[in-house]
């Protein structure tokens, strides 16, 4: 009676331990994903002790991300002029990003807050630090940035798989425009942001790696500012093959917009006398998303018919 006692004591206590096993396995690989890490554009580590849950967005382009990371339905809240994907426009406002509705951040209740890192004003940054969540500064100054910056939130996100899938059709995207324009003649660019006062890009701006990517040059790389003012006699005496600017929506390249129409007052300009006066739908160029690829696809086609025109004038 004893021994059998023990016996069944002893399989009794084996089962209890294969459980315990099982259940270690089983638990270890969940543990081990528990807390998330990332590093942002600013190149802070940003931690988390689970992927994140409820996050807002503070800028377009980070709503973008979120999105193309796999992110979208874990949107609670994004500023004004979120607007892509469609279903991103009944995500609930909490201001535009320069005037945030801290209050309605608060009681969103988020887990994680992406900031757009010198988009967002630093008074409104220092009280949204002050609620003591979880800020991913997002930045990205090259075309290669992008698919960075789907990785990381991927992983804050808990959407690796999602992310990296994004990730890597965006890369094969810029790397087929890379291949196909890589050796082709170099065309002078110049890129207006703004007519009155007359603004530009310097050669660290995003658009400017497109302008690279196309087998552009922007004349106003050297400059300092990011965002440069610069004169018409500036212009002028750089002489581009082809001016470009960003406009709402898609325009024919023979229907240029009215700020461009000025540049006509000078006809011996090498971009008036071609007719290389061209503007790209901006929210698929000034957007540092998944979407710039059909930006620069745009941007490169219409540099390659500066080459065509300039050809044939010779």
């Amino acid at each position: 009676m004893r021994a059998a006692a023990f016996a069944l004591v002893a399989r009794s206590i084996a089962r209890f331990v294969a459980q315990l096993a099982f259940a270690a396995v089983a638990l270890g690989p969940c543990a081990a994903r528990a807390t998330v890490t990332a590093i942002d554009d600013a190149g802070n580590t940003v931690t988390l002790p689970a992927p994140a849950q409820r996050v807002v967005s503070l800028a377009p382009h980070v709503t973008e991300l979120l999105y193309a990371a796999g992110g979208g339905a874990k949107l609670v809240g994004a500023v004004a002029y979120s607007d892509y994907p469609p279903e991103a426009q009944h995500v609930p406002r909490v201001g535009d990003n320069r005037a945030l509705d801290l209050e309605r951040i608060a009681t969103l209740k988020p887990d994680l807050i992406v900031v757009w890192r010198h988009g967002n004003a630093q008074q409104q940054l220092d009280r949204l630090r002050a609620l003591h969540i979880p800020l991913f500064f997002s930045e990205p100054h090259e075309l290669d940035d992008v698919a960075t910056s789907l990785t990381r939130l991927g992983a804050l996100l808990g959407t690796d798989a999602t992310a990296q899938a994004a990730a890597a059709a965006y890369r094969r995207d810029i790397a087929q425009l890379r291949a196909r324009y890589a050796r082709r003649a170099p065309v002078s660019v110049f890129y207006e942001v703004w007519d009155q006062p007359l603004m530009t890009i310097n050669g660290s701006h995003m658009i400017s790696d497109v302008i690279a990517l196309c087998g552009g040059r922007n004349i106003f790389a050297a400059l300092k500012p990011l965002v440069p003012t610069v004169s018409t006699e500036a212009v002028l005496a750089a002489n581009p093959d082809a001016i470009v600017t960003a406009s709402q929506g898609a325009t024919s390249p023979d229907r240029p917009l009215p700020s461009l129409e000025r540049w006509r007052a000078w006809p011996a300009l090498a971009a008036v006398a071609h007719g290389n006066l061209f503007a790209v739908d901006g929210d698929l160029l000034t957007r540092p998303t998944p979407r710039i690829a059909q930006g620069a696809a745009q941007l490169c086609g219409d540099l390659e018919h500066t080459r065509s025109r300039d050809a044939a004038s010779h």
